[in-house]
């Protein structure tokens, strides 16, 4: 075998062998939850690869109601691959099997994070959200989260 494909072998290993889980016991906003995990730990979770509108945004709202739907109460899967500047963990997460990174992105409620984004194919997605004019990209002019922390507005 090429060592290139056994180091992405191992790369998937060690992913699966480190995964988690948890009740989802809060949700920030579009891209944040809070998880419970059965050693009674609590973890904030930064959703991977997308941001979301912010709670002071159009469509943030909608974004942590969207999130809310599918994560709330229900069993969440996710790796402790890094942790943000806020502390937080930052993961794919599965909520009851369901890719919430992928839901958001499908449904026009958070743009693929550029700066982060290892999953090219979140992008398809997103552009078909914007064709299909979901979420926020029924607004004409919508600002991308980064935008809106770094002009507040």
């Amino acid at each position: 075998m090429k060592p290139c494909i056994i180091a992405a072998l191992l790369h998937c290993m060690a992913a699966v062998a480190s995964a988690a889980t948890g009740r989802v016991v809060g949700v920030s906003d579009g891209d944040t939850i809070t998880v419970l995990t059965a050693a009674k730990e609590r973890l904030r979770i930064r959703l991977a690869e997308i941001d979301a509108p912010e709670s002071a945004q159009a469509f943030g709202a909608r974004a942590k109601q969207s999130l809310s739907g599918i994560c709330f109460g229900k069993t969440a899967t996710f790796t402790r691959a890094s942790t943000d500047r806020y502390g937080r963990v930052v993961s794919r997460v599965y909520c009851d099997g369901v890719d919430a990174q992928t839901h958001q992105v499908e449904n026009g409620l958070a743009w693929v994070y550029d700066q982060y984004v290892q999953d090219r194919s979140l992008y398809r997605i997103q552009r078909q959200a914007q064709r299909d004019k979901r979420g926020l990209w029924s607004d004409p002019r919508p600002i991308a989260p980064w935008n809106f922390r770094r002009h507040g507005s």
